[in-house]
């Protein structure tokens, strides 16, 4: 009998090694899929790619950035998604305040400062206690280099771009599970009540002592997570 598939959608900034751990814990069980999420400059080209290159049917783990994507999915082929998972992601567009943000980050990558814009995001990642994590912060380092700064403009493009997903929550079909570290800094409370609210019959897990990062910050308690929740899901 072929084995599950499970498709991952990452965030900005990250590689397939943000599912290390996971990968290592759920390989043997699912077949595993981590699709290319670095060569479009719209959310939802990111999610044509996705489901190119992603089976008939299959659950949906989606990190930040890949929630955006994974909310196109489910706007574009929500009858292929079994279930879906929402790590440390929102659902409304930016603001005026995020935009600004984002066009800083453009111009300072523009510039030839792209190593800036990585060590400014950091803090907010991670949790505070995990600042000077130096194994932590190496990956996360890593990952950004490997992204390049070309890659990461297409990113910050994708995501000023993309629609309000609040509209859409209410047509969520699949069951649905939202995952936050208590302490991330881009993420808030009121985002997730607001997706558990819309979307019929989501739950959430809250993660203590863990920023935006749960896959790498708490890798045990995200991997059990994932681990019972596929399973009952099926």
């Amino acid at each position: 009998m072929p084995r599950p598939a499970v498709v991952f959608a990452s965030g900005q900034l990250l590689t397939q090694e943000v599912w290390a751990p996971q990968a290592a814990a759920l390989s043997r069980d699912y077949d595993l899929r981590f699709p290319d999420h670095s060569r479009d400059e719209t959310i939802a080209g990111i999610a044509d790619r996705l489901l190119d290159e992603a089976p008939d049917r299959f659950h949906l783990v989606a990190h930040a950035m890949g929630g955006f994507t994974a909310f196109e999915v489910l706007r574009q082929a929500p009858e292929r998604v079994i279930s879906l998972v929402l790590i440390a992601t929102l659902a409304p567009n930016d603001g005026p305040a995020q935009t600004e943000r984002r066009q800083g980050y453009i111009r300072l990558v523009e510039s030839g400062r792209f190593a800036e814009v990585v060590e400014e995001r950091i803090p907010i990642l991670v949790h505070p206690a995990r600042r000077e994590d130096t194994p932590l912060l190496d990956v996360v380092r890593r990952m950004a280099a490997e992204t390049g700064a070309e890659t990461f403009l297409r990113q910050q493009r994708a995501i000023m771009t993309r629609a309000d997903s609040r509209p859409s929550l209410g047509a969520i079909a699949c069951s649905t599970l939202l995952i936050r570290g208590a302490q991330d800094g881009i993420t808030t409370p009121a985002h997730q009540d607001d997706m558990l609210a819309a979307i019929p019959g989501s739950r959430l897990e809250v993660i203590e002592d863990c920023g935006h990062l749960p896959t790498l910050e708490r890798p045990a308690t995200t991997n059990r997570i994932l681990a019972d929740w596929l399973t009952a899901a099926g």
